[in-house]
C-alpha cells in the first residue's frame, strides 16, 4: 500500500458519508487527486472564495443565481489546451503504452471505445463547457482577502464572496453540474499524477476486470475529461481554484436556466445555478444563508455605502444579523 492509500485509509470517516465503499473504490483508482483534495477540504473544513465586481455580487444575492461561463469566454481559456496538450502527449508516451496495456488486458480492446469516445467529445471542451470559479480561502483571509486576487479581479470596487464548502464536496446529479479542484502540473508532475492512476488500476486489477464495461469506460473518459478541463499551469497555482463544471450537450440539466447576457461588453450564452437546495437529491447548502459564510469589500473609495448595500442584500436574502458577515478589506490598494 502505498502513501497515499494509507491516507486514504485513515481518512475513512470523513468520507463514509459521501460515497458508498464501491464508489469510494472508483474514486481512489480512477480520481486519487479529486478525492484526496477533497478529503483535505473537509478535514480542514476549508472555505472557498470567489472574487468579483460588487456589481455582480449584488446581482447574485439580489436574483439568487451563479452564473456559469463558457470557457472560450474565460481570461484564462488556454489552459484547457494545456491541460489537453499534457494529456495527449502523455498517452503517447511509455505510460500511455503502459496504461493501454493493462486496461485492455482487464478489459479487452477496451482503449478503442476510450480513445473514440474522448475524441468525439473533445470540440465540445472549449465550445460547450461552461464554468464558474472559486478558489480555496484561508482563515488569514478573513478581513482583508488576497492581494493578488484583488488585483486580477477586484477592479475599483471589488467583492469576495466567502462560502462554506459542502456543497462542493458532496457528489449529487441534481444540476448535472460538479465541483472538481484544480492540478497545476507541468509535463513532470501530469506524468506522476497518471502514473499513479496506472499504479492503482494494477493494484487493484481484479476489482477493475469485476466492473463492468461501461462503468470501466465512463470513468476513465471522465478522468481524461477533467485532466484537460482542470489542469493548469502551475504559474496560478496561488489561485488554488476549483471549478463547477457543466457541459449541456453531454449532461443536460432542467435546474440550470440558459440565457444570453452581456458581459464587459460581449453577448454570451451562459447557465445560471438557482441557489436552491434539494434535499431529496443530495443537494444541500446551496441556500445562500447557509452557502455564504462572509463577505469582505475589496479596496474602495466608498467602504460604508458598500457595507451598508451588502448588507441589506444579505438581509433580503434570508441571513440573520448580516452586519456580522460583512468586513471591509484594509488592504491599501488603489
Amino acid at each position: 500500500m502505498d502513501e497515499k492509500s494509507s491516507v486514504l485509509v485513515s481518512n475513512s470517516e470523513i468520507i463514509s458519508d459521501i460515497y458508498d465503499p464501491h464508489e469510494l473504490q472508483v474514486m481512489q483508482i480512477f480520481f486519487p487527486f479529486q478525492l484526496q483534495t477533497q478529503i483535505e477540504a473537509l478535514q480542514q473544513n476549508k472555505r472557498f472564495v470567489h472574487y468579483t465586481t460588487a456589481e455582480c455580487a449584488l446581482q447574485i444575492f439580489q436574483n439568487k443565481q451563479v452564473w456559469m461561463r463558457q470557457i472560450s469566454c474565460m481570461n484564462d481559456y488556454q489552459e484547457v489546451e494545456h491541460g489537453l496538450v499534457l494529456l495527449l502527449n502523455e498517452y503517447k508516451r511509455e505510460r500511455g503504452e503502459r496504461f493501454k496495456a493493462l486496461i485492455n488486458g482487464l478489459h479487452p480492446k477496451i482503449t478503442d471505445e476510450i480513445e473514440q469516445l474522448f475524441n468525439d467529445w473533445r470540440p465540445y471542451f472549449l465550445n460547450d463547457t461552461y464554468i464558474a470559479c472559486v478558489s480555496e480561502h484561508e482563515s488569514s483571509e478573513d478581513e482583508s482577502g488576497r492581494l493578488s486576487m484583488w488585483r486580477a479581479y477586484g477592479q475599483k470596487t471589488g467583492v469576495a464572496l466567502v462560502l462554506n464548502c459542502g456543497v462542493f464536496i458532496r457528489p449529487t446529479d441534481a444540476l448535472s453540474a460538479y465541483a472538481s479542484p484544480v492540478a497545476y502540473l507541468d509535463e513532470e508532475s501530469f506524468g506522476l499524477q497518471f502514473e499513479s492512476i496506472i499504479n492503482a488500476i494494477e493494484s487493484n486489477s481484479e476489482f477493475v476486470a469485476s466492473l463492468d464495461r461501461k462503468t470501466v469506460l465512463n470513468a476513465i473518459f471522465n478522468a481524461f475529461r477533467y485532466a484537460s478541463l482542470c489542469t493548469k499551469h502551475p504559474g496560478f497555482a496561488e489561485e488554488r481554484e476549483w471549478r463547477v463544471v457543466h457541459s449541456p450537450k453531454m449532461q443536460p440539466s432542467t435546474r440550470l436556466s440558459r440565457r444570453v447576457e452581456v458581459i464587459s461588453g460581449v453577448p454570451q450564452p451562459v447557465y445560471k445555478i438557482p441557489l436552491n437546495d434539494l434535499p431529496d437529491e443530495g443537494l444541500v447548502g446551496l441556500r445562500i444563508p447557509e452557502l455564504v459564510d462572509r463577505v469582505i469589500i475589496g479596496p474602495t473609495d466608498y467602504p460604508l455605502a458598500m457595507f451598508d448595500a451588502f448588507t441589506d442584500a444579505l438581509h433580503e436574502a434570508g441571513v440573520e444579523k448580516p452586519h456580522e458577515r460583512v468586513f471591509v478589506s484594509n488592504i491599501p490598494l488603489r
